[in-house]
């Protein structure tokens, strides 16, 4: 079966979320093995944005993940993933003409992590502005862009740009985390091309080791307050093992520690911090709440090896998100605890 006849066998709904981005093919040696010496090798898939969707989903709202993959084996692997974690894949487009990306990972004895990418003229790669009118058409509540597909080349560039001001103009909550690739493109030329679309940003989620380049500032109050300056409605700092700072009642930060208890393998913690975090607003839990949520979520991640792999089972997350939101009983009309742009349509 094609990627395209097992696409079309999917009907589309309309989802809270949408993240748009690449998935690629991961190829990495088993613990302990390294890349140049290993016999074998483990298939994985991977992607800052699936991530995201698989998070959300995981806690029991509807995520859709929009890309393009090539019409090839792997392509076909991304879409059985993303359906695998309960995300929809009716946006995944497939190329004739392109291939999937296909990645490799290194993990050194000292445990640092060393990629070696195969995305360079990708499926992904042709993302553009004529990919917006179909991702907008089913009307998601809130649309997740990320740096990484910024720096996939001027089409998806584009695309992000049109996607930014659809979303903006339909009401829907534009949800932007800067995910900087230096090996993919300069972190200067991204955030110079980001910084001005900040103003119609519902949701900013960044690293704190990224805030220096996007927003001039560190310090988590400096950050807050020159996001808020820049017209971003509401900030998340993910400062990795130090934890993360979301917005207290007064909209000042308020400092969560890292949950974290045992660390295996930190890719894709800030991812299931960002997809906790907004599934949790969009069920109308307040930013503690939520910030409670993808700190769980996060350090789950990190226990496991693999991007996505540590997720707690579904039940017992969509068990602590109704919990939270029992706990929690924010006093506001439409969504709860959602400001205007953050409620989405």
């Amino acid at each position: 079966m094609s990627v395209t006849d097992d696409l079309r066998r999917h009907p589309v709904t309309s989802p809270d979320v949408v993240a748009v981005g690449e998935a690629m093919l991961l190829l990495q040696p088993p613990a302990g093995d390294a890349l140049g010496s290993a016999h074998h090798l483990e298939v994985h898939i991977a992607g800052a944005e699936l991530n995201v969707c698989a998070a959300v989903a995981r806690l029991g709202l509807r995520a859709s993940f929009a890309s393009r993959v090539g019409d090839d084996p792997f392509g076909l692997r991304v879409v059985a993933e993303a359906r695998a974690l309960g995300v929809a894949a009716d946006l995944v487009e497939v190329d004739p003409e392109r291939p999937t990306g296909v990645y490799f990972k290194d993990v050194r004895p000292d445990g640092q992590r060393r990629v070696h990418y195969y995305r360079r003229g990708s499926a992904a790669a042709a993302l553009g502005r004529d990919d917006a009118a179909r991702i907008l058409a089913c009307r998601p509540r809130a649309v997740v862009f990320t740096g990484i597909t910024a720096a996939l080349g001027q089409g998806p560039l584009d695309l992000v740009r049109s996607l930014i001001t659809g979303a903006h103009r339909a009401g829907t909550m534009v949800v932007l985390d800067p995910n900087f690739r230096p090996n993919l493109a300069p972190t200067e030329r991204i955030a110079d091309a980001l910084r001005p679309m900040l103003d119609r940003v519902g949701l900013l989620a960044l690293g704190q080791d990224e805030s220096a380049d996007l927003l001039g500032a560190t310090h988590p109050e400096d950050v807050f307050a020159a996001a808020h300056a820049a017209g971003v409605d509401e900030v998340l700092l993910k400062g990795g093992p130090d934890g993360v700072w979301y917005a207290g009642p007064d909209g000042a930060p308020r400092h969560m520690p890292s949950a974290a208890a045992t660390v295996l393998d930190p890719v894709g913690a800030g991812d299931a911090m960002l997809g906790g975090y907004l599934a949790a607003r969009l069920s109308g839990a307040p930013p503690e709440a939520a910030a409670r949520i993808g700190t769980h979520l996060a350090a789950a991640i990190v226990a496991t090896y693999g991007d996505n792999a540590g997720l707690p089972p579904a039940a017992e997350a969509r068990a602590l998100l109704a919990t939270a939101l029992r706990a929690e009983s924010p006093a506001a009309s439409g969504t709860p605890g959602l400001p205007q742009r953050l409620a989405g349509s």
